[in-house]
């Protein structure tokens, strides 16, 4: 259990905006009181905050020269973002091998970074370096659920309850992985996500998403439906609000080809747009090799 009045409480608000995507109010954050001890982790979430806000670009330049571990590894970040994956990827890389692949900040980002290059394998090996750090028990379950691999995230999970039961990160994970198990777990994933979503102080476009999807699961999709058009209302490019819509219009037999070519807008390159050309691909190929048999 932490100290109240510890180092690690200065951090919790700043850290709660940050998990709950109040990115905004990440960077908005007066941390001038904050100890020596905090002023590093608070400043790396308020440039992590500008890159989830598109300013990829200035915080390169502002991180540049930097020799701290940590600000190198959210210059990889912000490379990353800006389109530069090979170079974002060999600094992680480098910062792995080193020494610096010890510190819980260079393991998260540095795990962010390999995960959205396509390197699960080497993101989950720095990030199993960790030593209790709750937001990179997170990412690992990320990263297993995105692999299908639920029996590990649920393992995670479990053995993360020692950590901090009561703490949002913990409940948003074991609420991700609530909703790959289903059945009672999904309202209990609702809960989390609602009581986010629709409190002013938490409420942030990636809550009403999650809430959105919790409905859809749940078979309420007029609940779904309003969560989403608060989420867009918010934030009207936000690629994952839209291609939740998309999913939504499928399963209530609307017309999707208005929100897939928001989605392809929005971001060509979003997992479900890649999932679903995969798919296409697939059965273009399958029915490819049934007209050669009934040819035949």
């Amino acid at each position: 259990m932490s100290d109240p009045f510890g180092a690690e409480a200065e951090l919790i608000n700043i850290e709660s905006h940050f998990y709950q995507g109040q990115y905004q109010e990440v960077i908005d954050f007066d941390t001038t009181s904050f100890s020596a001890e905090n002023a590093l982790p608070a400043r790396v979430l308020q440039l992590r905050a500008r890159i989830a806000l598109g300013q990829a670009e200035d915080v390169l330049a502002e991180v540049a020269g930097e020799k701290k571990p940590e600000l190198e590894a959210v210059g990889a970040l912000a490379q990353l973002k800006a389109g530069d994956a090979e170079s974002a990827v060999e600094t992680i890389e480098q910062l792995a091998a080193m020494d610096a692949g010890e510190i819980g900040i260079v393991q998260v980002v540095g795990g962010t970074v390999l995960a959205a290059a396509g390197k699960a394998d080497e993101a989950l090996a720095l990030l199993q370096r960790h030593q209790g750090n709750l937001e990179a028990v997170a990412l690992i379950v990320h990263i297993y659920l995105a692999q299908n691999r639920t029996e590990l995230a649920v393992k995670e999970v479990a053995s993360a309850r020692r950590l901090a039961q009561d703490s949002l990160l913990f409940n948003l994970a074991e609420s991700w992985v609530g909703l790959r198990l289903g059945g009672d777990k999904y309202q209990q994933a609702f809960y989390v996500f609602e009581e986010l979503a629709q409190a002013p102080a938490t409420s942030s476009v990636r809550s009403l998403v999650s809430q959105a999807v919790a409905e859809i699961h749940l078979g309420r999709t007029e609940e779904a439906q309003a969560a989403l058009d608060q989420a867009l209302k918010k934030e009207p490019g936000f690629a994952d609000a839209i291609a939740n819509q998309l999913v939504w219009s499928v399963i209530t037999g609307q017309d999707s080809a208005e929100y897939k070519a928001a989605l392809e807008q929005a971001d060509p390159n979003h997992p479900f747009l890649t999932d679903l050309a995969e798919k296409s691909d697939l059965f273009d190929k399958a029915a490819t090799k049934y007209k050669a048999k009934v040819s035949a």
